[in-house]
């Protein structure tokens, strides 16, 4: 297993980040636990959840899950780097989602007991909340750090400007400020090069993608899943696949001379990308985590790399990619 920092911090984390969100709705509990401890077993050490996952308002269920496996012991807590986020619905009333104080504080507080652990070295806000200014923000997280429940503090979803503006107030406060960010990324869908990826270098901030296969629509398999979640991915992924039917086939061809799988390429290419430290990987069997291992092996040369500018073109840096 390769290992990179996280963005400018001085720790270490898997090029490959486990993703739990299959866990509970898609994955049985044992399972999951299978998955996880081969994880461990191939190097990855670098877990990502939400207390949302699970999709049972208020219930954890994903977290929940997480936190048995680590309560068997064995040194499972300790080997794992391990993410959760906050912002999401936990309840009906006013102050059980978003980024006020109030909620950031219980939303943490209820993830440490789901997860049985006492600390999460990286809490990631799971979208910007526009309604609540950065001070309260940064002044929940700089608690958490003080008090030795969390560690780092991450971001997901957020536009260039607000990693930017969010970091220019932690610093005003002497404070670390975010060092993550988990943003959307992948072949067909590259909108990030446009200011995230600018700002996140910028900024010293490690890019997490998540989605990196599109849904699977570059993994170009016919496989899909059971259960509801499934059957709407599967409406997705047969739409897209009509939309990008041209680029997809061109993809596939090129695949085949490579002499790997599609879903491999993607991967292996958003691991030569600037800031990007650990795409995301959501297997839903313990076979789909042990194939995502060969992305880690693949070296895509200049040439590849250009012909896949071809098929999927990127964006410049603003304002180049609109302006002079």
């Amino acid at each position: 297993m390769e290992y990179a920092h996280l963005g400018r911090t001085g720790l270490k984390v898997s090029r490959l980040c486990l993703g739990t969100m299959n866990f509970g709705p898609e994955t049985s509990e044992a399972d999951a636990f299978r998955i996880m401890d081969a994880a461990l077993d191939h190097g990855i050490n670098f877990f990502d959840t939400a207390n949302v996952y699970g999709w049972k308002i208020g219930e954890g269920v994903t977290e929940s899950i997480i936190g048995r496996w680590f309560a068997q012991g064995g040194g499972r807590r300790e080997k794992v780097v391990l993410a959760t986020k906050v912002y999401g619905e936990m309840g009906k009333w006013p102050n059980q989602s978003r980024l006020s104080a109030a909620h950031i504080r219980q939303a943490c507080e209820d993830s440490l007991r789901r997860l049985q652990t006492d600390h999460i070295e990286l809490y990631q806000m799971h979208h910007v909340d526009r309604g609540t200014p950065w001070e309260e923000i940064w002044q929940a997280m700089e608690v958490l750090v003080q008090q030795g429940k969390i560690v780092y503090v991450g971001s997901s979803n957020f536009a260039g400007w607000h990693i930017a503006q969010a970091n220019e107030i932690a610093r005003s406060r002497h404070f670390l400020g975010l060092v993550s960010e988990q943003s959307k990324y992948n072949l067909l869908t590259r909108h990030v090069e446009l200011e995230v990826l600018p700002a996140c270098e910028r900024y010293g901030v490690g890019v997490i993608p998540w989605s990196p296969l599109a849904g699977g629509v570059l993994a170009l398999s016919g496989r899909l899943g059971g259960a509801t979640q499934s059957r709407r991915t599967g409406e997705f992924t047969r739409a897209a696949r009509e939309l990008h039917a041209e680029r997809l086939e061109r993809y596939g061809a090129l695949c085949r001379e490579l002499g790997e799988e599609p879903a491999d390429v993607a991967i292996a290419w958003l691991l030569t990308r600037p800031a990007v430290c650990s795409p995301i990987i959501g297997p839903r069997t313990l076979e789909q985590l042990t194939t995502s291992l060969r992305a880690l092996e693949i070296k895509l040369s200049p040439e590849t790399l250009s012909a896949l500018d071809s098929i999927f073109p990127g964006m410049k840096t603003a304002p180049e990619e609109y302006a002079w």
